[in-house]
């Protein structure tokens, strides 16, 4: 047993270091000031400088944050709801199908999915730019919400909605006070993933951008095509460092939800 725990443990030192290296390898060539990738000639912040300096870049950042949020927030309301729908539909077989057809969505490639908006932007006359960026993320993340969501929903037990009835709660109540609290780190796991959806993507939002308007993974795409400078190493390390933050508030968010119900067991 000893054995297959060293062994699993090595395994999995493995996987992170093959996962991360390339990260920890990017990061450490930002503070490079030779400018290339191939031999670190000594230390320098001036790539982080001059990503500061540079503001079309920065705009660019700030275009691909705030349709995150924004598309992240929209989807979590319908993804929510979506996973409302199905989780009370009637029917077995109208739950299923709605079910298939939110799964649908993840499981389709991403230039389908792309091309299809592109389509679709074209012929209802909607201009590529911000709100055809803004709809095509907000399509893509909502079944993810919905996949986060619907397991807490599916876990929590009928009895407290039915003894919230009783004791004269009206269905906003029930849906304000007990159903919503109950599925909080569903919301919150699915707000995250679509944020991180939203921030990642590529293949999807390289179809719907028009000119004038870019997010930073198209842009990062192009300057590649060209040749990347380290202000962009500069930008990707303190987008990572962005990132670990995000998944260590997440983190205390879900411990100080599961806090209360566990001193409450206690008791």
């Amino acid at each position: 047993m000893k054995k297959n725990s060293v062994l699993s443990k090595m395994y999995l030192v493995l996987i992170f270091f093959i996962l991360y290296a390339p990260i920890f390898y990017l990061i450490f060539y930002s503070f490079n000031s030779g400018g290339t990738m191939y031999q670190f000639e000594g230390f320098t912040l001036n790539w982080y400088r001059e990503l500061f300096q540079d503001t079309r870049l920065l705009t660019i950042v700030l275009n691909t944050v705030i349709i995150a949020l924004l598309s992240a927030t929209v989807s979590t309301i319908l993804g929510v709801a979506g996973a409302l729908a199905i989780l009370y539909a009637r029917k077995r077989r109208v739950k299923n199908t709605l079910l298939s057809l939110n799964n649908v969505l993840i499981v389709s490639p991403d230039v389908i999915i792309g091309a299809s908006f592109l389509i679709l932007f074209t012929m209802i006359g909607i201009k590529l730019g911000f709100i055809s960026v803004l709809l095509a993320h907000i399509a893509f993340s909502v079944p993810i919400v919905v996949l986060m969501v619907l397991p807490k929903l599916e876990e929590m037990s009928e009895s407290m909605i039915y003894a919230a009835l009783d004791l004269g709660a009206s269905r906003f109540d029930v849906l304000t006070k007990v159903i919503l609290p109950y599925i909080t780190p569903g919301i919150f796991a699915g707000f995250f993933m679509a944020l991180t959806y939203s921030l990642d993507d590529f293949a999807v939002t390289f179809f719907v951008t028009g000119n004038g308007f870019t997010t930073l993974s198209v842009e990062i795409y192009s300057l590649a095509r060209r040749g990347v400078s380290l202000n962009i190493n500069a930008l990707s390390a303190l987008l990572f460092v962005f990132t670990m933050l995000l998944v260590v508030g997440y983190y205390f968010i879900t411990k100080k939800s599961e806090k209360p119900r566990g001193m409450g067991v206690r008791q």
